[in-house]
């Protein structure tokens, strides 16, 4: 599976923000390819 994840998603997950669900964490942790955009960074 791939998924394409947005600017502040990333930040929160990088950052271990508190706004970021348990689900979307271990999604973004889990062995998928993760998308994103040029833009972001």
């Amino acid at each position: 599976m791939k998924i394409l994840i947005d600017t502040h998603a990333f930040l929160w997950f990088i950052n271990d923000h508190p706004n970021l669900s348990n689900n979307a964490a271990e999604l973004l942790e889990s062995d998928i390819d993760i998308l994103l955009s040029i833009a972001s960074l």
